[in-house]
C-alpha cells in the first residue's frame, strides 16, 4: 500500500506509452512484437524497457550478443563517450583558460610502495603527459627499499618535474595549488587534471574534486567503470569513493590538518573524509568523468566489481575519527562490502509509533503484525493498525482482538483509499518521538531492523529512513529510490538483485543516501515528518506521496538514508490487486504529472546516481548517452 506505486505504477506506465508510440507514426504492432520477441519472459519491467529504448533510437542494438547486451560493454562505450580530447579540443579548452584568475595548479603525490617497476613507469608516463602543463609531482617509496628507490630515481631523472621525496614528510602546499594523490600501480587519464580545471573554472566555490574511475590491465585494455554519486556523505563512511582521484585545495588541505607522505593504505581515505569534514557541501564536487584508471588486481578477474577494494586497510579508523569529528556515537566494524557504521540509540531509546494501513487483507496483516510482535528486539513503541472500511468478518473480528493488546491501537477509517490521509491521520495521533510506515504486507526478517533504523533517523540532519525489502523470493525489491527510472517519478535501484549480491561497486549492500526511499518501510522523526507537511493527501492520495515527502525532507536540508542491515520482506501490493480501469490510470498519470510539475529536473538529475548510468533500467548499466552532470546533496 505504500505511494511510490510498484506493480500498478508499472502496468499503468505501459498503458501510457502506447498512445505515445502511436503518436509517434503508428508503429505500435511492429513494437509489440519486437518487445514481445526480446523480452517474452521478463515481465512488465522488460517490456517498459523495451518501450523505452525503441521510443528513443538512441544507444546500441538492444541484444547484440545473445550472452552480453551491447549495452553493458564497457569498451565500446568508452570509444563512444570517453575518448582523449583531440588536438584542436585540446587547444580550445587550454585557450578558455587565458585570463582566469584564479589559475590553480595541482601537486600529484606517487606513491610507489607496491608498484612494480612497470606499473611505475605507466604511472609516471601518465602524469608526466598531462595535456594541462600547470602541475608538479612529489614521489616516494619505503625507505630501506632500494629496489623501487633505484626506480624512482631513475624515473625522476626521466622525468624532471616529478620529485624525489622522503616518506613521512609533510607535502607542502602553496596558494592555488591542489594536492592529489596517484598509487604507482594506477594510471591517470590523459585529459585528468585538464577536466578538473575545467570544473573548477565551473565552480569557482569548489575546494574538493573528485572523479569517476575504471581499470587498466598491463595491456592498456581498461574495464569496470565506477560512476560515482554526487557527494553522498552515508556512502563516504561506507566506502572511498572519493579519494581515486580526488583533489583537495592548499587551504583546505591545512585546515584539515595537512597530509604527510605514507601511512597505510587508508592515508588517502583519512585525507578524503578530513576535508570533507572541513569543507561545506556544496564545495564538493562530483566531476562525472573517468580520469583515473585503478591497477587490476586479479588478471584473471579484469571485470570483477570487488566491493572490498574500496574499503583500504585501516579505513575503519578513519571513519570512527571522522565521526568523532561530528560528535557521533557510533562503532565502526569492516564488513563484506565496505565498511558498517552503528549509530547507538540514546538512552531511553525514544518511543516509536508503526502505522499500518489496510482493507481486510487478515493473512498478510496478522502475518506482518506477528512478526513485528515475535521478532523485533526493539524496547519500545506503538502499533497504529488503521483499518480502511474492512467487511471482512474474520478480518474484523481479528482487528477486534487486536485491541486487547497493550502494544496495539486500531483506528477505524471508512473514506476512500487515499494512503497518505491514512498515514497523516495515524500520525496525528501518535504518541511516539518517532514514526515508522509500514505496508501491510511486510515481514519481519532480522530482529535488528527497527533498531537500526531508528538510530539513524535520530542523528542530526536525517530525514526519512528506508529498509532493505526483498520480495519471498528471496530477490531485491527496494534497494533504495533513484529519480527518473524508465523515464517516470523513480523506482527502486537494483530490483531483481540476487540474495548474497552485493550490486554496483557495492552500493546494495552498503548505507548510503539516497534522494528518497519507500514508505513501505520507512522510518522518520514524527516533528520532522510534521515540519515538511506530512504527506500530501490532496495532490498524491496513492502513487508517489513517499518520493515527494522524501524530496520535501531533502529540500528542508535533511538527507535521506537507506540501510541495508534492516531486512524485511515485501509480498508487494498482494492486497491490491492491478486494477487498470480509466479513472486508475488517469489518477495515477494526475499524480504523475503533480509529480513533474512540482520536482522538475530534479527527477532526471538525481544526484544519488551517476549521470553515465542508465534510467531505462534499474540496473546500473552504462547510459547511452550520459546524461547531464548533477549537483550535491546535503550534509
Amino acid at each position: 500500500m505504500s505511494g511510490s506505486g510498484g506493480i500498478l505504477s508499472r502496468a499503468m506506465r505501459l498503458v501510457a506509452l502506447v498512445p505515445a508510440a502511436v503518436r509517434k507514426g503508428g508503429g505500435v504492432g511492429n513494437m509489440a512484437r519486437r518487445v514481445f520477441e526480446i523480452y517474452r519472459d521478463k515481465g512488465v519491467s522488460g517490456v517498459l524497457r523495451s518501450f523505452d529504448v525503441l521510443q528513443r533510437g538512441d544507444g546500441p542494438p538492444l541484444m547484440a550478443d545473445a550472452n552480453r547486451p551491447d549495452r553493458l560493454q564497457y569498451r565500446e562505450w568508452i570509444k563512444r563517450y570517453d575518448q582523449p580530447l583531440d588536438a584542436e579540443a585540446r587547444r580550445v579548452a587550454l585557450e578558455g583558460f587565458h585570463g582566469w584568475t584564479a589559475n590553480p595548479s595541482f601537486v600529484v603525490v606517487v606513491d610507489a610502495r607496491q608498484a612494480s617497476e612497470a606499473q611505475l613507469a605507466r604511472a609516471m608516463q601518465s602524469l608526466a603527459g598531462q595535456s594541462f602543463a600547470q602541475w608538479r609531482g612529489m614521489a616516494f617509496c619505503t625507505e630501506g627499499d632500494a629496489m623501487r628507490q633505484a626506480w624512482l630515481a631513475a624515473a625522476t631523472r626521466a622525468h624532471p618535474r616529478i620529485a624525489l621525496a622522503a616518506s613521512g614528510a609533510a607535502v607542502e602546499l602553496q596558494a592555488g595549488e591542489w594536492l592529489a594523490v596517484l598509487d604507482g600501480r594506477d594510471a591517470l587519464a590523459a585529459d585528468a587534471l585538464l577536466r578538473l580545471a575545467q570544473s573548477l573554472q565551473a565552480h569557482p566555490a569548489a575546494q574538493m574534486l573528485y572523479s569517476d574511475e575504471d581499470r587498466i590491465a598491463a595491456n592498456g585494455e581498461r574495464s569496470a567503470g565506477y560512476f560515482k554519486p554526487a557527494w553522498n556523505p552515508d556512502l563516504a563512511r561506507s566506502q572511498d569513493y572519493l579519494s581515486r582521484l580526488g583533489a583537495f585545495d592548499a587551504t583546505l588541505v591545512r585546515r584539515a590538518g595537512g597530509f604527510r607522505l605514507g601511512g597505510d593504505e587508508s592515508a588517502g581515505y583519512d585525507l578524503a573524509l578530513r576535508c570533507a569534514d572541513a569543507a561545506t557541501p556544496e564545495a564538493i564536487v562530483h566531476v562525472p568523468s573517468i580520469l583515473y584508471h585503478r591497477h587490476v588486481a586479479d588478471a584473471t578477474r579484469p571485470d570483477a566489481m570487488d566491493p572490498a577494494e574500496y574499503a583500504p586497510a585501516g579505513g575503519e579508523f578513519a571513519v570512527a575519527a571522522h565521526l568523532g569529528r561530528h560528535g557521533l556515537r557510533a562503532d565502526v566494524e569492516r564488513d563484506a562490502a565496505g565498511f558498517r557504521v552503528r549509530y547507538r540509540l540514546p538512552e531511553p531509546a525514544p518511543l516509536v509509533t508503526l502505522i499500518i494501513p489496510t482493507r481486510n487483507g487478515l493473512s498478510l496483516v496478522r502475518q506482518c503484525i506477528d512478526s513485528i510482535l515475535n521478532r523485533t528486539d526493539y524496547p519500545d513503541y506503538e502499533i497504529v493498525l488503521v483499518d480502511n472500511g474492512s467487511d471482512d468478518a474474520a478480518a474484523l473480528a481479528y482487528f477486534e482482538e487486536l485491541k486487547q493488546h497493550p502494544k496495539i491501537r486500531v483506528l477505524r477509517d471508512d473514506s476512500p483509499f487515499n494512503y497518505s490521509a491514512l498515514n497523516n491521520q495515524a500520525a496525528a495521533i501518535a504518541r511516539g518521538e518517532v514514526l515508522g510506515l509500514i505496508n501491510n504486507d511486510i515481514e519481519v526478517i532480522s530482529p535488528g531492523w527497527l533498531t537500526e533504523m531508528v538510530s539513524i533517523a535520530v542523528q542530526e540532519g536525517v530525514g526519512a529512513v528506508g529498509a532493505r525489502l526483498w520480495y519471498p523470493d528471496g530477490k531485491l525489491q527496494h534497494g533504495g529510490v533513484v529519480l527518473g527510472y524508465r523515464r517516470g517519478v523513480a523506482d527502486h535501484a537494483h530490483r531483481h538483485l540476487e540474495r548474497g549480491e552485493a550490486g554496483y561497486f557495492g552500493r546494495a549492500a552498503l548505507m548510503q543516501t539516497f534522494s528518497a526511499v519507500t514508505a513501505a518501510c520507512l522510518v522518520v522523526r514524527k516533528d520532522r515528518f510534521d515540519a515538511v507537511g506530512r504527506l500530501d493527501e490532496e495532490n498524491l492520495k496513492v502513487a508517489f506521496n513517499d518520493v515527494d515527502l522524501c524530496l520535501r525532507l531533502r529540500e528542508a536540508g535533511y538527507r535521506n538514508v537507506w540501510t541495508p542491515y534492516a531486512d524485511l520482506y515485501h509480498h508487494e501490493s498482494a492486497t491490491r490487486p492491478s486494477d487498470l480501469r480509466p479513472e486508475q490510470v488517469e489518477r495515477f498519470m494526475r499524480e504523475e504529472r503533480f509529480m513533474f510539475d512540482r520536482w522538475g529536473d530534479l527527477l532526471f538529475n538525481d544526484p544519488a546516481y551517476s549521470p553515465n548510468l542508465t534510467i531505462a533500467q534499474e540496473d546500473f548499466s552504462l547510459a547511452w548517452p550520459p546524461r547531464v552532470p548533477v549537483v550535491g546533496f546535503g550534509r
